[in-house]
């Protein structure tokens, strides 16, 4: 069971509240109680749309209060029922989770019941849940699919779709599944779709599945989250272990490392581990317990140090990471900008330190288009810096190699 409830976080909000954005007494005794008290940007712009029954598109960067933005109009436009009249579909087991935490508080005043279906777990406690008749589903899609094909949930009843995080679902091509799904929804339906990027994929699902939504845009220029100091530390590549170590005695707050395979994942924890370093990992191929717990254990500051692969670069609410650390440089911009994302959450403030090669320097620069400014060049104590050239890309590998 998920035990990292509700984030608690520093969030930007405005000056409106909650009570301005058409909800009822119940919902927001339900927002107060949490202790929420004026809604985030993403929050006051979707909220007064969404319950109104109008689709909605919201885009707005990680840590912005995307979750609650849907899950109060939900709470607020079902009651409890009999059969599914709500689905949420998740890219990760984590952020279903997490959904999931925010359904039990904020739908009590409703009686909302909800079941969660994630891969990596028994599948009888989940077909338990459905017979109990919840009214909400949060799934991932492949799990979900299992449930629908096993004849274990019906979807001929839904009034409420949620997509979270719909790019990273296109990202971990999920596309495939995500059609199946909507193609089993009733054409009828309230459908709102989150994420942090629009590319042309979502558009295409927009167009096909959605009824002339409403879009609310709050990313910031370039994408990047605000109050966070960039670092680049350009090293040989025999050196890219020293330079991490440097680091972490250098910034000794909550760490997030990112890598980019699983056994990448596993040779570093050992590594660190070895080392005395408080670490803990979290990848796809260890168990949803294992998993559940790892992140538990970084919240809770027992702890220190998270390496990770991807399936953490979004969605996730983990309070207090001042330091995320890419050990690989991620494959794309977006990729750069949603594992920044996990630091200077709302008001706080933290640094993206990547370490890179000369064969990474391609990425650098975009992602420095991204940010719209050349990252500073760092160096550790002890370990030589490799020098950029001016010269074209393919003299310096000549030189280099």
């Amino acid at each position: 069971m998920f035990t990292g409830a509700i984030p608690q976080h520093p969030v930007a909000t405005t000056d409106k509240t909650f009570d301005e954005l058409g909800l009822s007494a119940e919902v927001i005794e339900a927002v107060r109680a949490i202790g929420f008290v004026n809604p985030t940007p993403i929050q006051a712009a979707v909220i007064p749309i969404a319950v109104t029954g109008r689709d909605v598109i919201g885009l707005a960067q990680t840590g912005s209060g995307k979750t609650a933005a849907f899950v109060l109009p939900l709470a607020e436009r079902l009651t409890h029922g009999k059969g599914v009249r709500g689905l949420i579909l998740s890219p990760t087991r984590e952020i279903a989770l997490q959904t999931q935490a925010f359904l039990e508080v904020f739908g009590k005043g409703h009686g909302l019941t909800t079941a969660c279906l994630i891969g990596g777990v028994r599948m009888k406690p989940q077909i338990d849940a459905l017979r109990a008749e919840p009214d909400i589903v949060v799934a991932t899609p492949g799990r979900l699919l299992d449930h629908v094909k096993r004849g274990n949930v019906k979807l001929d009843h839904v009034e409420e779709l949620v997509l979270d995080e719909a790019d990273h679902m296109l990202d971990l091509g999920f596309l495939p599944q995500m059609r199946e799904v909507l193609r089993r929804l009733p054409r009828v339906r309230h459908t709102t779709m989150f994420s942090a990027t629009m590319p042309d994929s979502i558009e295409m699902i927009a167009k096909e599945f959605m009824n002339e939504p409403a879009r609310v845009d709050i990313t910031p220029v370039g994408g990047a989250a605000e109050g966070i100091s960039h670092r680049l530390y350009l090293v040989k590549l025999e050196d890219k272990r020293n330079c991490l170590l440097a680091l972490l005695h250098q910034e000794l707050g909550s760490t997030l490392v990112f890598v980019r395979r699983k056994i990448d994942a596993e040779w570093l924890f050992h590594i660190l581990d070895r080392q005395g370093h408080p670490v803990t990992r979290i990848h796809a191929d260890r168990s949803q317990g294992r998993r559940v717990e790892a992140l538990d254990d970084f919240r809770s500051g027992s702890h220190r140090i998270l390496v990770a692969t991807d399936i953490a670069g979004r969605g996730i609410d983990i309070p207090g990471i001042t330091h995320v650390i890419n050990f690989d440089i991620p494959e794309s911009t977006d990729d750069y900008v949603h594992r920044g994302g996990r630091t200077a959450r709302g008001a706080s403030e933290g640094v993206v330190s990547t370490i890179a090669t000369w064969q990474d320097v391609p990425m650098v620069r975009q992602i420095e288009a991204v940010l719209g400014e050349k990252i500073p060049r760092c160096t550790v104590p002890g370990i030589e810096p490799w020098v950029e050239s001016d010269r074209p890309a393919a003299r310096t590998r000549r030189n280099r190699v």
